[in-house]
């Protein structure tokens, strides 16, 4: 098992982030995730300049709020607000271009941002957009484990997210005291990030901002409480070429990309 430290970073205007999965040599080991970000922060001046307008293509961005507020829009008018407990799924396909701004100059803003590939079929796709209300994500009580599904499926329950060919799984559990092994799927590949608390996972300590990729029989152990992600998706096993918030599957394809943002095209 491998074990990642969330790396501080800043993107956007400046915004401070804790990076995880995302390094170019990461791209194999957990394909098809290609970006897990936290952001964290009651200092306004680490996210208040946030993500203005930026172009994304070839891959799905899922945004899950915890805390705060932000705004979005996009090249395609599609508009809204985020706030505490909320989810944003986009499917970028072809092309699109959108901003990410804080509504609040004060207090905390945190939460995640997760990118997932798409395959080659679907590179090219129409964009899917989606707003989801955190009253409208379903949660699995069991025991001393509460558990948030956005997106997959977990026991009897169906979170509203389907990202279609990987998959996704994409949990928030909380745990107090107890000890499980995990039944998961080995065609998946499957990580694990903590981001309140600590948990040992077979022998190894993760605290808050540690994540670990999973196997199949995994043991978690938890002696206090913790609360964390667990994030799976079925590998897509493609030739990932990634410029920024560029993803495609050759060199070319980036290329024209690149080259319709600047005359304007892009998305359209």
């Amino acid at each position: 098992m491998q074990l990642i430290k969330a790396i501080e970073t800043s993107d956007g205007a400046g915004v401070k982030i804790f990076r995880s999965i995302g390094r170019t040599q990461q791209i194999e080991d957990y394909d098809p995730l290609l970006m897990l970000d936290e952001f964290s922060s009651e200092n306004s001046e680490d996210y208040i300049n946030g993500f203005p307008d930026h172009p994304h293509c070839g891959f799905q961005t899922l945004t899950y709020m915890l805390n705060g507020t932000m705004y979005h829009e996009d090249s395609l008018n599609n508009s809204g607000k985020l706030g505490p407990g909320d989810v944003q799924w986009m499917t970028a396909g072809k092309g699109i271009i959108h901003s990410e701004m804080p509504a609040q100059d004060k207090g905390l803003m945190r939460g995640f941002q997760l990118w997932v590939n798409l395959p080659s079929e679907d590179k090219y796709c129409d964009l899917t957009y989606l707003d989801i209300r955190g009253n409208d994500i379903p949660t699995a009580e069991e025991d001393s484990v509460i558990t948030k599904v956005i997106a997959g499926r977990f026991n009897d329950k169906m979170g509203p997210i389907d990202s279609g060919t990987t998959k996704l799984d994409f949990l928030d559990i909380k745990r107090t005291q107890s000890e499980q092994r995990l039944k998961l799927n080995e065609e998946k590949k499957h990580f694990l990030y903590v981001f309140e608390g600590e948990l040992i996972i077979d022998d190894s300590l993760l605290i808050a901002r540690c994540g670990i990729s999973l196997h199949k029989n995994s043991t978690i152990c938890c002696e206090n409480f913790a609360r964390y992600l667990v994030i799976s998706a079925l590998p897509l096993k493609e030739p990932v070429v990634k410029y920024g918030p560029f993803v495609m599957n050759t060199k070319s394809q980036i290329l024209e990309a690149i080259e319709k943002y600047k005359n304007g095209t892009f998305g359209t």
